[in-house]
């Protein structure tokens, strides 16, 4: 006999599944008609402008405020994480890192991105933050739009397993989120590759779910040695950066 709690973990499930699908589609869409647009733009010599959004504060790793237009999160259950560590690998500019997420210390933030990797969210999305000024080392990946905009549909809290004093050493890997806002961790995490002191706000520090286990020093020198675009020491990489594979077991 099925219970009631397991009917409506499968309506959760189902309603997570149609909305997956139908981001998807379009998300399929929206590229096709891109496609068309830029081949017109080619066939008539015309030039297409881009809008840029407003860099953050550069002691701030969040992610914009959510839309008004906010659907039913896909949050999932802190219990995905299984209270337990996990594994794997995730490839960033062509350079595979180990990595470890601790399920048991911050089990809702490690449970939201093993869900991500299940779903291959991260696949194809970009780091659009680099900052490098001395004690402040991070590469910031995951944002829906590439530029650092948020997803309303997704986002949770409160802040788990952050450093007391506010020291983030080489390696840790953090979600990022809101400032003043501990309710408004996502899909964006960022990258420490070299120790960075991150000041507590009101809302406390930041999740750490977990570390870079190996690939840290070809990250430097591959991805993070190329600097940011214009030399700034906080804003997009010089070159385009793409998370090409995240796994975890």
């Amino acid at each position: 006999m099925v219970t009631k709690q397991e009917q409506e973990r499968r309506v959760r499930d189902y309603r997570a599944r149609q909305v997956v699908h139908e981001r998807r589609r379009r998300r399929q869409r929206r590229d096709s008609l891109v496609g068309i647009a830029l081949a017109l733009v080619v066939l008539l010599g015309g030039a297409a402008l881009i809008g840029a959004q407003e860099a953050s504060a550069p002691a701030d790793t969040a992610a914009p405020a959510p839309s008004e237009t906010a659907v039913e999160s896909l949050v999932p259950d802190p219990s995905l994480a299984e209270g337990r560590t996990w594994t794997g690998a995730m490839t960033i500019g062509g350079v595979e890192l180990g990595v470890e997420l601790d399920g048991a210390a911050a089990p809702q933030a490690v449970s939201a991105v093993l869900f991500d990797t299940q779903r291959d969210y991260y696949d194809g999305k970009t780091c659009h933050r680099l900052t490098t000024s001395e004690g402040f080392s991070v590469l910031q990946c995951g944002s829906a739009d590439g530029q650092g905009g948020g997803d309303p549909s997704f986002m949770y809290g409160p802040v788990e397993n952050a450093p007391a004093d506010d020291v983030y050493p080489e390696g840790t890997i953090a979600m990022a989120r809101q400032g003043q806002n501990g309710d408004s961790n996502g899909h964006q995490f960022f990258i420490v590759y070299g120790d960075t002191t991150i000041p507590s706000d009101s809302a406390g520090g930041y999740s750490v779910i977990g570390r870079v286990t190996s690939g840290l020093d070809a990250l430097r020198e591959q991805v993070i040695a190329k600097g940011t675009a214009g030399g700034v020491p906080d804003g997009p990489p010089a070159e385009p950066v793409t998370i090409d594979e995240f796994t975890l077991e």
